[in-house]
């Protein structure tokens, strides 16, 4: 049925939004792929399967694990990326490169800490499904679709409400004039990992209760599949980032269905990203109308 396959596309599409925030967020401002937030993906599942097993709340679990990893986030940012980036004559390809290996030392860690097996969740909900006619809805759907909601809904609320988002805003476009204006430029960087750093964490835990299981390795999907999404967006641009997350998951999902393994799964995010930059190279939502 077609609508089950769009509320399945849509479900998938925000998770895939949710982990690729981060690394638009940090675009914005430092103008650099930072692959390593697909790292804070599965950081942010571990840490969180690690406090729901102490704790059994969820919602501990969730927002421990956010604030942690955004937490990383700044740390990394301020003592690794940002010493780099502010070199005279800074090859750009450099912070790239380190991003890349920041990614790969984050699996490598997890895989020692917490050993290579399977994690569960085993998170049961009091009811299972939702039915509406013959569309079928699991909980944990629901839940993930009202988290993501709720997620994003804060999102534009700091970036279009607050000091802080205008901040952003501005360092975004551009930090120097900002700064000259008395913009805390640093603070704006901040925010970017916190936040983005924070909402991977938590599509890392959404897809562990989803999959019922987490692995060392569960980031290196993510972490080319966002770079597709925040270039299918429009780089450095939330509303565009959230489209294309949706919009992949939607295709995927339906291409799954209605074609089969003709294609692989994973590859229908290059293949959206290879046809609609040869229409629209700036993406499919442009700064100015975002």
């Amino acid at each position: 049925m077609l609508l089950q396959q769009l509320i399945n596309g849509i479900m998938m599409g925000s998770v895939y939004a949710l982990t690729a925030m981060g690394a638009t967020l940090v675009y914005g401002i430092l103008r650099i792929l930072d692959i390593a937030n697909a790292g804070a993906y599965a950081v942010g599942a571990y840490l969180g399967w690690y406090i729901y097993t102490l704790t059994g709340n969820l919602f501990v679990a969730f927002i421990s694990s956010m604030i942690i990893t955004g937490l990383i986030g700044v740390v990394i940012q301020k003592y690794i990326y940002y010493p780099i980036i502010s070199k005279p004559n800074m090859i750009p390809i450099v912070p790239l490169i380190t991003s890349v290996g920041l990614f790969t030392l984050t699996g490598d860690l997890i895989r020692l800490i917490a050993g290579p097996s399977v994690k569960n969740y085993n998170i049961k909900f009091d009811i299972d499904v939702f039915k509406i006619g013959k569309i079928i809805i699991k909980m944990e759907w629901l839940f993930i679709l009202m988290l993501t909601a709720a997620l994003f809904g804060l999102l534009w609320y700091v970036l279009n409400k607050t000091k802080l988002g205008l901040a952003w805003k501005a360092t975004a476009i551009d930090a120097e004039m900002a700064k000259a204006m008395g913009v805390n430029i640093n603070m704006s960087m901040a925010l970017s990992y916190i936040i983005g750093y924070g909402f991977a964490a938590a599509a890392g835990i959404m897809v562990g209760i989803l999959y019922n299981s987490i692995v060392p390795a569960m980031g290196d999907i993510p972490s080319y599949k966002m770079l597709a999404i925040i270039v299918l967006g429009g780089l450095g641009n939330p509303v565009g980032t959230v489209v294309a997350g949706l919009l992949i998951g939607v295709v995927e999902t339906l291409s799954a269905v209605y074609i089969g393994t003709i294609l692989p799964r994973d590859a229908i995010a290059f293949i959206v990203l290879i046809i609609v930059l040869l229409v629209k190279p700036s993406g499919l939502v442009t700064k100015k109308s975002a």
